[in-house]
């Protein structure tokens, strides 16, 4: 998987580019959190729920259908009474969506249930380029830590500060156009 960090970056750049009227705290921080819950499946290892069961990590946790619901639950719970809380729904439900995506990238772990209740089936992207992250804090730290820092930079960061130029240049470009 990559790290929270990484995890974190790609939801901030997907709020940055395609959803810029509503990067403002709360949603930036609630994008932070629906980016990084579907890792909240490691707590089953202490329960003795097995890696590869679709109740352990990488399971149902890492599926469209928990990323769909669990945005569209966190946007209708905090943004109900405002007018356009369907569109930060539908991003919190993108940045939750993104996490499976990008840990089919990494280069360790045994894939994603991405179409759970469909399919239990674990996925992989047919290219693995993310480096696997430690699940220890202090590993972060290591040489192991410093490559997967690089790696997410590369993989995660680039694009994301790709596609937020993308958008500035975009919407100055039909400014221009409109005037």
């Amino acid at each position: 998987m990559p790290s929270f960090f990484g995890h974190v970056l790609a939801s901030t750049s997907l709020g940055y580019a395609f959803f810029p009227a509503h990067v403002q705290r709360r949603p930036l921080l609630l994008a932070a959190l629906c980016a990084v819950a579907p890792d909240a499946d490691v707590l089953t290892f202490r329960l003795g729920i097995p890696y590869e069961s679709i109740w352990g990590h990488r399971g149902w946790t890492h599926s469209l259908a928990f990323a769909f619901l669990l945005g569209w639950g966190v946007g209708w719970f905090f943004f109900r009474h405002q007018s356009h809380w369907f569109r930060i729904a539908f991003y919190l439900g993108l940045v939750t969506a993104s996490h499976p995506l990008l840990d089919m990238l990494t280069t360790g772990g045994l894939g994603c249930a991405l179409w759970w209740p469909f399919s239990e089936e674990r996925l992989f992207f047919p290219i693995q380029v993310i480096q696997v992250s430690p699940l220890e804090v202090g590993a972060f730290l290591s040489k192991w830590g410093a490559k997967v820092f690089l790696s997410e930079v590369l993989w995660i960061g680039l694009p994301g500060a790709a596609l937020i130029a993308i958008r500035f240049f975009w919407r100055g470009f039909l400014n221009r156009l409109c005037l």
